[in-house]
């Protein structure tokens, strides 16, 4: 449970380099023995995720980016999923990608033992294409946005995000409704308060701001975030819109490969049970009159909804990652909230929240059942 106190902290030059500096601070503490925060590349026109043990070289980092080039938990599984190691690591990550873990913790594919997952506030991102046009007018744009708390140029998916200030993961830095000069270290786990208390920091402050303004930017965007889904089903429901709505696949797989919570190994769509002999495609083409190429387009997307809605974070990647702009994520989301719902779950929400599928209640779906007699 989230705890009513924070510690302060002032900002002294910039939120980033007061984030870096507590960062330094607990390893030099032996805190943590390293970092995994994203940092710029030498081109200047990205954003990778590092896992730093050189203190030194947080310097060059950036807790808050204004593109996620890789969904972060994707990078905590990587280090985790054959192994927890004897490391013990900070992980700054978007709320997100903390949510994307944990859905990852559930099933097996990470181990969060030895892992601090430290969230802040997220104004959203920038669309990945907007961004490379001119990396250096878009992280100053971002900048700017971050300052208003303005998010018209971040992704379609962020700016309907009702839980860009969810806390789900150990610690969280929260600065909405705060005094522009502080920002606040809110635990969320007996892992957060220990980090709090080894860097010598009074919980005492009174979150009570910050939660009001999170309440009213998560009801405006719920109710944004409402309206956006059931005009989008307009457009996309019914088999010929959906079949329209992914006309444009091209069948490149990007979308699952970057999604964080599509774990499987091998995907059925990538293994040999979709690929057929000649005999088979001409007998599919009589059948039909013809058949296009290549097939089954629709029936992998619809797998991959039926598949990871109810882990879906809407953290966007996957719409990123379309080489043929298809709004993936917006779809996604919708289906997500609906799927989500049925079973009053919350993907990410909590690590002891198991995900629907894999647990069993006597009475869930009942009110559907109720409403088909």
């Amino acid at each position: 449970m989230i705890e009513n106190k924070a510690a302060a902290i002032t900002i002294k030059s910039s939120m980033k380099n007061t984030i870096i500096e507590l960062l330094e601070k607990a390893i030099n503490k032996e805190i943590f023995d390293a970092v995994i925060i994203p940092m710029e590349t030498p081109a200047k026109d990205s954003f990778v995720y590092v896992l730093v043990k050189d203190k030194n070289l947080l310097k060059d980092s950036n807790p808050l980016p204004p593109v996620m080039f890789v969904q972060g938990a994707k990078a905590v599984s990587s280090i985790t999923r054959l192994g927890e190691g004897n490391l013990k690591i900070a992980a700054i990550l978007r709320p997100c990608e903390i949510r994307a873990a944990i859905e990852l913790a559930k099933v097996g594919q990470t181990n969060l033992d030895n892992i601090t997952l430290i969230s802040m506030d997220c104004p959203g991102v920038l669309p990945y294409p907007d961004f490379l046009s001119d990396p250096k007018k878009y992280k100053k744009l971002f900048e700017e946005a971050v300052e208003k708390w303005d998010n018209k140029l971040m992704r379609p998916v962020c700016q309907i995000c009702n839980h860009s200030s969810m806390v789900s993961g150990d610690i969280h830095f929260a600065t909405l409704g705060i005094n522009k000069d502080k920002m606040y270290l809110i635990p969320n786990s007996s892992k957060g308060k220990n980090l709090i208390e080894k860097l010598e920091l009074p919980l005492k402050e009174n979150i009570e701001s910050w939660q009001k303004k999170v309440k009213e930017i998560s009801e405006k965007r719920h109710g944004k975030r409402k309206k956006t889904h059931k005009d989008l089903k307009t457009k996309i429901g019914g088999i010929d819109n959906f079949v329209d709505t992914f006309s444009n696949c091209i069948n490149c797989h990007n979308c699952m490969r970057v999604c964080p919570v599509c774990f499987c190994r091998l995907c059925y769509f990538d293994s040999d049970k979709v690929k057929h002999n000649s005999e088979d495609y001409l007998d599919r083409a009589e059948t039909k009159g013809s058949l296009r190429f290549l097939p089954d387009t629709s029936l992998f997307h619809i797998g991959r909804m039926s598949h990871m809605s109810l882990s879906c974070v809407s953290c966007g990647s996957c719409e990123d990652a379309c080489p043929m702009a298809i709004p993936v994520a917006q779809v996604f989301s919708m289906i997500a909230d609906e799927t989500q719902e049925l079973f009053n779950y919350v993907s990410g929400r909590d690590l002891k929240e198991p995900i629907p599928l894999v647990a069993y209640k006597e009475e869930e779906l009942r009110d559907m059942e109720d409403a088909h007699d």
